[in-house]
């Protein structure tokens, strides 16, 4: 189910955060009452390989998102516990020592389930024991989403589990969404900061074509 254009469901999270404290977490209510846009990234594993090179590039993004007005949030479906013994490992250990935004532990699949981006989505039934067993490891691709201050969700998208994110791509896009609140023009393909926008009519797009 897309979530593109609609709010994002109003589900409280446990989460660990940076002084590793479980807190609830609604995602909702973080961009709504707040007032700030989010950006939400799943992963599938802690104590995996991808996963702590996107924590660590997102980290060292922190600021750029702040300046955006951007709470970045991570998740997965590991238990807080387990999240802190990642957030007390080393770096140069696979750990992810360093991260300060929180991080989801929807260790009840409730709101990845919600989502439809676990990868236990089939089962095979077994005759023996006469039930039906999930294929896969029921944890979460690499979903991403952001979220507006009203909370809608402006994008979404998922990687399979091989494939990290380019989180230069994300910052675009929260330009390029910021740009269209503030000026009422829509971004054409590979629209950056300070480059021309369009207006959404006939003469608008005419326009920018000629120009490019």
């Amino acid at each position: 189910m897309s979530f593109t254009g609609k709010k994002f469901p109003s589900i409280a999270v446990n989460a660990m955060n940076e002084m590793g404290e479980t807190i609830q977490i609604n995602v909702l209510e973080e961009a709504v009452k707040n007032n700030k846009k989010v950006l939400l990234f799943w992963y599938p594993k802690d104590f995996t390989f991808v996963c702590p090179t996107e924590l660590h590039a997102f980290q060292e993004a922190l600021a750029e998102f702040e300046k955006r007005n951007t709470v970045v949030i991570g998740a997965s479906v590991d238990t807080a516990e387990v999240h802190f013994a990642w957030l007390n490992t080393p770096k140069d250990q696979g750990g992810i020592e360093g991260v300060t935004y929180n991080i989801l532990a929807d260790s009840n699949r409730n709101l990845s389930s919600v989502l439809g981006i676990l990868d236990a989505q089939e089962t095979v039934h077994h005759e023996e024991l006469g039930v039906d067993l999930l294929v896969g490891d029921n944890v979460t691709y690499r979903a991403t989403y952001l979220i507006d201050e009203e909370g809608t969700v402006f994008h979404e998208g998922i990687n399979h589990m091989p494939l990290g994110r380019n989180v230069q791509e994300f910052l675009r896009m929260i330009d390029a969404y910021a740009h269209v609140q503030q000026h009422g023009e829509v971004c054409p393909a590979n629209w950056e900061e300070g480059k021309e926008a369009m207006s959404a009519n006939r003469d608008g797009v005419a326009e920018y074509l000629a120009a490019h």
